[in-house]
């Protein structure tokens, strides 16, 4: 691997670990694109690239990811969730949620209250795919 390759990996891997750490942060492109020293347009081609998806896409899933383990774990309303966990209003919460899990917010809830199942085959199991 040369080192322009190595380097952008590198600037790339900042941006998702930007977005790992401040996903309930309202983070653009254009913030993302300054983390990881780059135009706009060639973080947003390079990121796909690199990580099969686009970064609002990744940012999306990781609140998602986020608000599944809120809905297991709490009992917190759908709407504090959806606020807790970045996104702007509950209807862009429950359609991007249903996108990505195949079901409603309050749904997923309901279903994912198993007893008796080792929370990490659980954790397995109800993680996205897409």
């Amino acid at each position: 691997m040369s080192s322009a390759v190595e380097e952008t990996n590198r600037r790339m891997l900042r941006a998702r670990d930007a977005m790992d750490r401040a996903y309930a942060q309202p983070l653009d492109v254009p913030a993302l694109a300054r983390i990881a020293h780059v135009s706009q347009a060639h973080f947003t081609r390079t990121f796909r690239a690199t990580f099969g998806e686009t970064p609002h896409r990744y940012l999306q899933r990781r609140r998602v990811e986020r608000a599944m383990f809120l809905l297991r774990e709490t009992d917190r309303s759908v709407t504090d969730i959806c606020y807790e966990v970045g996104f702007g209003s509950p209807g862009t919460f429950s359609r991007t949620f249903h996108d990505i899990v195949g079901r409603s917010p309050r749904t997923y809830r309901k279903e994912s209250t198993a007893t008796g199942v080792p929370t990490c085959f659980t954790m397995a199991w109800m993680r996205p795919s897409d």
